[in-house]
Order: structure tokens, then sequence, then C-alpha cells
């Protein structure tokens, strides 16, 4: 590996393609990283005490830059926190997804455990808050939902 990907590799993309833990894991792995801590946010089949059949997710204009300053933001941060920076890799679903599709998929690798829960925790509280991402919920009883970033 060159020198400037051995010491950080940024990833935040929002795809219509799968995503999976998989892939993330094998873009932040590193010999200096002790520990990888990975997410996977799942569609479920229920939500509110209501029967899910399927999600759709849109995505504001500014999503994909709002979701690069999120990751760049937490590798600046935790970067100087260790004697190896954090390795953040982060993907959002859009379009239509079914149950048990992965929506929202994070890793993190770092040279401390702690760290790397820490890092993997903040940036799913992150993306969740700050990207302008909307969820359309669709019901087994005909009804539809939208739910807002940020809520």
């Amino acid at each position: 590996m060159d020198t400037e990907t051995d010491f950080e590799v940024v990833s935040a993309v929002l795809s219509s393609e799968p995503i999976s833990v998989d892939q993330a894991i094998r873009a932040v792995e590193s010999d200096t990283a002790g520990a990888v801590v990975s997410f996977s946010g799942v569609v479920r089949n229920h939500d509110g005490g209501k029967a899910v059949d399927r999600l759709s997710y849109s995505a504001h204009p500014t999503a994909h830059q709002v979701m690069s300053d999120v990751v760049a933001q937490l590798v600046a941060e935790h970067s100087g926190e260790a004697d190896q920076p954090v390795r953040i890799w982060a993907a959002h679903r859009i379009g239509m997804l079914e149950i048990g599709d992965p929506a929202l998929v994070c890793a993190v690798a770092a040279a401390h455990r702690g760290q790397a829960f820490a890092v993997c925790s903040e940036l799913v509280d992150r993306v969740k808050e700050q990207v302008p991402i909307w969820k359309e919920q669709f019901f087994s009883d005909g009804t539809v939902e939208w739910v807002g970033a940020g809520e």
C-alpha cells in the first residue's frame, strides 16, 4: 500500500446497489488495526406496531456531500487519539429495499477496540441525524408513512 492509504481510508457513499458488511470490513482492514467494528442496519418487518412490507429511501441532492463530510469529520476528530488513525467506510442505500436488506452499513478500523466501537457508534448516530435521507415505509395494511432525517 502507498503511504496515503496506510494512514486513512475514507469512503462514504449512497448506493442504489446492494451493500454488505463484508465489503465494508475489507475496505478498512489493515495491519495496523487491532480492531474492526461493523454495523449493518437492516430493513425490519415492523415499525410502531405495524407490519412493514418494504421501504424506499430517497436522498436530497446534497446527501452524498453531507455523508462525506460526516465521515471526514470523524476521521479528523479521532485520528490523533492513537498511534494510527481510524479508517472508516460507510454506505447508505437509496431506492427500494426489501425486508432483511442492509440499509446502512459502516465499518471502523482502529488500533484499539474501545476507539473502534466508539467511532462506529458515533458514525451511525451522525449519519442518521445529519444526512438528508428520507424513508418511505410501505405497511401491510396498505398505508404509507414518510420518515425524515433527524427524527
